[in-house]
Formats: structure tokens, C-alpha cells, sequence
């Protein structure tokens, strides 16, 4: 999939726990986790502000955009 996620990368800039984010942004662990192997369609954009707030960051932060090879 073109669309790479860099959630783990911006958690681990940020020193903040799945558990604790998830908790934070109102989701299941399960579905950060879906989010963070890039196994998700598609993100609500009110889950992805929600990121950013977190994770004081911008969407491109966090998703990424590569030429499949």
C-alpha cells in the first residue's frame, strides 16, 4: 500500500504508550493497533485530530504517501 503510517514513530517521539494513547484519543487498543501496522481503510477525521492533538503533530506527521514499486 502506497499510504505508509508513521504512528509508531510519532508515539515513540512523544515517550506515549499504545495503551495510553488509545486511551486518550477514545479508541480500543485493538484499533490503534489496526492503525499502527497500517491494516486500517480508512481513518475518521476526528480520530486523526485527535492524533495530532495527542501527539502535538500534523496529519503528514503521520501518514505518508510512496510510489508503489
Amino acid at each position: 500500500m502506497p499510504i505508509i503510517v508513521n504512528l509508531d514513530v510519532m508515539m515513540a517521539k512523544r515517550k506515549i504508550s499504545s495503551g495510553e494513547l488509545a486511551k486518550k484519543i477514545d479508541i480500543t487498543p485493538a484499533n490503534l493497533s489496526i492503525l499502527k501496522t497500517g491494516k486500517a481503510k480508512a481513518i475518521r477525521f476526528s480520530t486523526l485530530e485527535k492524533l495530532c492533538e495527542i501527539l502535538e503533530c500534523q496529519p503528514g506527521d503521520l501518514l505518508e504517501w510512496r510510489e508503489e514499486e
